[in-house]
């Protein structure tokens, strides 16, 4: 383990090595828009370049944290040198966010996720979102939250805080693994539902599995029975097309620093309407947090944040919506689908359902008796190959657009070789 000062060592000599400006990171130019339709092939190397990830690393973990491209650090390096400067135009401007509406900001993303400025609330990440949601929702003793088995600790451990401190009950269903198709998993839910049930809390897309579950079914379900639905959707941003208002659910979370390859520290929360709102207490609290007239942004009054954020944001928004969320959302499935295909003839165990519909850009395995740390570790340590997934031998392989086959079949091969040293082929 690093201790401080080789920690400051290390990041100092990495950063003379590969110094890198707000000039240089408009060195490597963005592909022709018709590039793809002319050689798709060249059109993701192009855009790989964009990632300041070296060449020789592999990233099958963009599910954890995603890498900032050029045009998203060129906006946040260029947001410090202009705010940092206290011009503002009025005696009341600084250059902060968490006070003011900022719809310069709030209006792109809640665009790119099928909403209206007014739902959308930008905050600092998922946690606080999920956090919002699990402590502000208006609950009694007894009353029931129901959440799948498969939800991410910062899904989860808010509602856990609310029931150990609260009273409210929180009841699991457990997710099939893999589901067959989307009935399964709404017969589940279905069956977990009881008379006490206030509000149903599942994830987007599995952090688990990567299962892309039924979430439209899911809200028009909840709505039937009169059960309000929230999502988790850490990981659809940039991932998938995501259209909030077609979805119908009353509330929704997420991070842009995944799939988005947004800034870290931005997150957000959707709420659909002044009736939802009215049912969600703030849980940070400062001027402005109880004007029901501000919608959603009476729930971004949270202090002082940094504004360079988002403006790297914007330029993340700029750049998926310059390649296009279809094409972004098939290559990521197409590499899922392909890296899948290869564990299975490598004996894998399958967690990534076979129903085309649930599955979008993450392909998830049990490898047993090979133990995922061990081949976790051996993979970074020696060959510079991020994965993820949990013990004993899940693997959670996540496959961003600027991913090559190259890459895939360079993981694979080193799984293989992995394998015969271990004596477990």
């Amino acid at each position: 383990m690093l201790d401080r000062r080789s920690f400051l060592g290390s990041a100092a000599a990495a950063s003379v090595r590969a110094p890198i400006s707000a000039q240089a990171l408009t060195s490597v130019p963005l592909p022709a828009t018709d590039l793809h339709g002319r050689d798709a092939d060249a059109y993701w190397r192009a855009l790989r370049a964009q990632f300041l990830i070296p060449a020789d690393v592999v990233n099958l973990n963009v599910g954890t944290v995603g890498s900032s491209p050029r045009p998203v650090l060129k906006a946040i390096f260029d947001g410090f040198e202009q705010t940092e400067q206290m011009t503002q135009t009025g005696s009341e401007d600084y250059p902060i966010w968490g006070y003011g509406s900022w719809d310069q900001y709030r209006r792109p993303f809640a665009e790119f996720m099928g909403a209206r400025v007014e739902q959308m609330a930008i905050l600092r990440n998922c946690t606080e979102a999920n956090s919002y949601v699990a402590n502000g929702f208006d609950m009694k003793p007894g009353d029931e939250v129901l959440i799948s088995d498969e939800e991410h600790g910062s899904g989860e451990m808010p509602w856990m805080l609310r029931q150990r401190r609260y009273g409210v009950a929180v009841r699991k269903f457990a997710m099939p693994r893999p589901p067959k198709d989307a009935a399964e998993i709404l017969n589940r839910i279905n069956d977990a539902i009881t008379p006490r049930t206030r509000i149903i809390f599942v994830s987007h897309i599995s952090t688990t599995t990567g299962v892309v579950l039924p979430v439209k079914e899911i809200a028009a379900l909840a709505r039937s029975k009169g059960i309000v639905s929230a999502f988790d959707g850490a990981h659809a941003p940039g991932m998938i097309g995501v259209d909030l208002n077609d979805i119908g659910c009353d509330l929704y979370t997420g991070s842009m620093h995944k799939w988005l390859f947004a800034t870290k520290g931005t997150g957000f929360l959707y709420l659909r309407d002044r009736g939802v709102m009215d049912r969600v207490w703030n849980t940070i609290a400062t001027g402005g947090y109880d004007d029901p007239t501000r919608m959603a942004d009476r729930y971004m009054q949270i202090g002082s944040s940094c504004i360079p954020t988002l403006m790297g944001l914007n330029a993340a928004i700029d750049l998926a919506n310059g390649i296009g969320m279809d094409r972004i959302e098939a290559r990521g499935r197409s590499l899922a689908d392909y890296i899948h295909g290869e564990m299975v003839k490598r004996g894998a165990e399958s967690w990534t359902s076979p129903d085309p519909a649930l599955r979008g850009a993450i392909a998830t395995v049990n490898i047993p008796p090979v133990q995922r740390m061990e081949l976790q570790d051996w993979l970074w340590t020696n060959h510079k190959v991020r994965i993820r997934g949990g013990n004993p031998s899940k693997l959670r392989l996540a496959t961003p657009y600027f991913l090559s086959k190259a890459d895939i079949d360079r993981f694979l091969s080193l799984f293989d070789t992995f394998r015969k040293m271990k004596g477990l082929d």
